[in-house]
C-alpha cells in the first residue's frame, strides 16, 4: 500500500474548546511498523478522558498537533513485521492506538489489538475498549471483588458503567446502579444491575442503604468521584472499597469516615502497559462468546461532528451507552 495515500482525521493542533478538533481531508495515512497494525477504521469510541486531553486539563498531555482516539473497531488493512496475533482481513478492536482512532486508517501495536467476536458489528467494537477493560481492571485487580459482594456502579448507563454492570453481574455480584434519567435507570436494569437508583432525585442515597439494610456497600465503581466521593466514603461497608474511574476537579472529605470502616480509596487508571491485558481479554472473548458481554453503542455521529460529540459527552443530562464517531 502506498505510503502517499490519503485519508480523513481529525486533528488538534492546540489544546481548548471543542472547537479545536479540526477535520482534515489531506492527512497521509500512517505505515505499521515493527508489531504494529494498520486498520481501516468503520467506527471509534469517544470516551471522556479525550475530553480532558483535548483540554489541556489532563496531567499527560500528547505532542501537537495530535489525532485522539483509542477504541477503534475495524479491519486489518496490513501488518508490520512480526505481527502474529491477526492477519489482513481479521475484523478487530483496540484499546490503545499509535496514530490515533479519529480517522479513516489508524496504526496500533499487536498487543493492543483485539478480534473482535462475529456476533458484534462495528459500533459494538468501538464500545469495548476502555470501558470494558477498565471495568476489569478496577472490579477485579483493584477491588478484587468477590461473588456475594454488593457493588455500586455510579454513572451505570454510560460505557464504563454498562461495562461493570454485565462485567459484575457474570462475576456474582449484586449490582445497584445510579443513572440520571429514567431511561438510563431502565438501560442498566436491562445489562445487569438488580436494582437502579436516580442520583438526581433528593435522598437517593438513603434509597441504597435502604437496599442494603444499613450495611452498605462493599465496592463503589465511581465515576464523577469530584461530586459523589464524600457520600461514597458514608455509603460503604466495613472494609469496603471506592474505585476512583472518573474525576472533573477536587471535592472535600472527611477522613473519618474512612477511618471509622477501615475503607479504601483506590485510583484506577488504564495504560497500555498494564500486565493483565492477556488476562482481560481471554475473560472479556469468554463473555462475547457466552453472550453476557454486550456493548451498547449509544449516539452515534460522523466523523466530521466530532467536536459536536466532545460538547454532548460533557453536557449530556444522562448518559445511554458508549458515544461513537463512524466514517
Amino acid at each position: 500500500m502506498s505510503g502517499s495515500k490519503l485519508m480523513r482525521a481529525i486533528t488538534v493542533s492546540e489544546f481548548g474548546a471543542p472547537s479545536v478538533l479540526k477535520l482534515c481531508s489531506g492527512v497521509t495515512v500512517p505505515q505499521p511498523g515493527h508489531r504494529q497494525v494498520l486498520i481501516r477504521v468503520h467506527a471509534c469510541g469517544v470516551n471522556p478522558v479525550e475530553t480532558y486531553i483535548r483540554a489541556g486539563t489532563y496531567p499527560r498531555k500528547p505532542t501537537l498537533p495530535y489525532t485522539p482516539g483509542s477504541d477503534v473497531a475495524g479491519v486489518v488493512e496490513t501488518v508490520g513485521e512480526g505481527v502474529t496475533a491477526v492477519k489482513v482481513g481479521d475484523r478487530v478492536f483496540t484499546t490503545s492506538t499509535v496514530s490515533g482512532g479519529y480517522a479513516e486508517y489508524a496504526v496500533a501495536t499487536d498487543d493492543c489489538v483485539y478480534k473482535l467476536h462475529s456476533a458484534l458489528d462495528f459500533t459494538h467494537g468501538a464500545a469495548i475498549g476502555i470501558p470494558y477493560f477498565t471495568a476489569y481492571r478496577a472490579l477485579v485487580h483493584k477491588a478484587h471483588a468477590k461473588a456475594g459482594e454488593t457493588v455500586l456502579i455510579h454513572g451505570a448507563s454510560g460505557g464504563v458503567g454498562i461495562a461493570a454492570c454485565q462485567l459484575s453481574r457474570a462475576l456474582g455480584l449484586r449490582v445497584l446502579g445510579t443513572a440520571g434519567t429514567p431511561e438510563g435507570m431502565k438501560l442498566a436494569l436491562k445489562n445487569g444491575a438488580h436494582l437502579t437508583f436516580n442520583h438526581r432525585e433528593e435522598g437517593y442515597t438513603d434509597k441504597i442503604m435502604e437496599a442494603t439494610e444499613g450495611r452498605g456497600v462493599d465496592v463503589i465503581v465511581e465515576m464523577l468521584s469530584n461530586v459523589n466521593l464524600s457520600k461514597d466514603l458514608q455509603m460503604l461497608a466495613y472494609e469496603g472499597r471506592v474505585l476512583i474511574v472518573g474525576s472533573r476537579g477536587p471535592i472535600e472529605i472527611n477522613p473519618r469516615d474512612s477511618m471509622a470502616k477501615e475503607s479504601s480509596i483506590i485510583g484506577v487508571l488504564l495504560t497500555v502497559a498494564s500486565p493483565e491485558k492477556k488476562e482481560s481479554a481471554a475473560l472479556l472473548y469468554a463473555g462475547m462468546e457466552a453472550g453476557w458481554l454486550r456493548p451498547v453503542a449509544g449516539v452515534q455521529y460522523p466523523l466530521e461532528k466530532a467536536a459536536q460529540a466532545h460538547q454532548d459527552i460533557i453536557d449530556c443530562p444522562g448518559a445511554a451507552g458508549k458515544m461513537v464517531l463512524t466514517m
